[in-house]
């Protein structure tokens, strides 16, 4: 099983960032669908002020390539994705139209 972290704010008002936790208290079914079918096999998000912090850990079938094909293909989770655009932004760093960012991991105890 592979892990990935990555990163993205939140826009910094705090009705905002209630109502964005509130989504993910009831996440919509077919949103968890598309997340289980694309190889997904775990997830968190965590929060610090109005950055998140999301850790995946994926299948070997996983890519972001065809998770990526996968929900330009779901209209469900289309419309997720476009609510949810409303709490969220971009980091300082991501490319046009960039979301989430991949995180570089730079330490590991115990070192493998």
């Amino acid at each position: 099983m592979r892990k990935y972290c990555l990163a993205l704010d939140l826009k910094n008002d705090e009705k905002l960032i209630r109502a964005y936790e509130d989504y993910h208290r009831k996440v919509w079914p077919e949103v968890l669908d598309s997340l289980r079918d694309s190889g997904i096999e775990h997830m968190q998000i965590y929060r610090l002020s109005n950055r998140l912090f999301m850790i995946i850990e994926v299948s070997d079938h996983f890519s972001f390539e065809k998770k990526a094909e996968m929900d330009s293909s779901n209209p469900k989770v289309q419309e997720w994705e476009e609510l949810m655009w409303n709490y969220q932004q971009a980091l300082p760093t991501a490319a046009p139209g960039e979301k989430w960012m991949l995180m570089e991991k730079i330490f590991e105890f115990p070192v493998s």
